[in-house]
């Protein structure tokens, strides 16, 4: 059994080629999970979903922006931030512009309602009899701070503790990761855009499970980000700037302020 995992695409139809090409170069595989955060922050929002639904055997969970653009919630600053630090109304501005741009192309185009219906989390028993769980963030949620590097063990511990699994997979955090704790082992996926440096190659897994056990392959798959940037400059992307230094490596990733054990 062969299964691609692969998460965080963002609306990035360039590196999700780049990575379905390298899966068919490996010979492809059984199944496919997609482990959310789909469409949201990208150019090409429909252009991915209209890829992922050829794909066969494919199985798909909930990210916290697939949530957002069906409930219409946002992630931060919030209106509480902004009463406290008027200087991030900028931001608050172009976070809502964006997601408003991606939920009005994914309405148009009919695919509201099949990210409304995406399950939190899936899974599989694989032939060694190892209980397999994908998910977003960590165990039964699509967000918070997730699984991130550095993540001291008591913190993981307290993610995984609903599990009921040996192998945990998840993403959120755009950090490759491969820890285990209290007999759980839990790898973080990376993510197929918005990469943070010092690696911006979409990142993805292969796991390769028999009756003897299971191997997982982190897989790296460079693709144009420069492309990239002129396409969300030619879709007029309300936040083009935002996502174009993802692109160069500017952007920080917001678990770097945690305090870790």
């Amino acid at each position: 059994m062969r299964i691609a995992l692969l998460a965080d695409i963002h609306g990035n139809s360039i590196a999700l080629d780049a990575v379905l090409n390298d899966i068919r170069a490996l010979g492809g595989v059984d199944q496919c999970w997609i482990l959310g955060d789909l469409v949201a922050i990208g150019h090409d929002p429909i252009g991915v979903l209209e890829r992922l639904a050829q794909l066969s055997n494919a199985y798909f969970m909930r990210g916290n922006t697939d949530r957002y653009l069906v409930t219409g919630e946002f992630p931060k600053p919030s209106l509480a931030d902004i009463e406290k630090d008027v200087s991030l109304l900028p931001m608050l501005i172009e976070v809502v512009r964006s997601f408003a741009w991606t939920q009005g192309a994914v309405s148009s185009h009919g695919w509201l309602n099949w990210l409304a219906q995406l399950p939190v989390e899936h899974r599989l028993t694989l032939p060694d009899g190892t209980r397999l769980l994908g998910v977003h963030a960590s165990a039964g949620k699509d967000d918070g701070r997730g699984v991130y590097p550095g993540i001291g063990e008591t913190e993981l511990a307290s993610l995984m503790q609903s599990c009921d699994a040996e192998l945990v997979c998840v993403a959120h955090t755009h950090a490759p990761l491969d820890k285990t704790v209290k007999g759980t082992r839990v790898v973080n996926l990376g993510s197929i855009s918005n990469s943070f440096q010092p690696d911006l190659r979409a990142s993805y897994a292969l796991l390769q499970a028999d009756e003897t056990g299971y191997r997982i392959s982190p897989r790296r798959v460079d693709y144009d980000r420069h492309a990239v940037i002129a396409a969300l400059h030619q879709a007029h992307h309300p936040a083009t700037e935002f996502i174009g230094r993802y692109m160069l490596g500017q952007n920080t990733p917001h678990w770097s302020k945690y305090n870790h054990e």
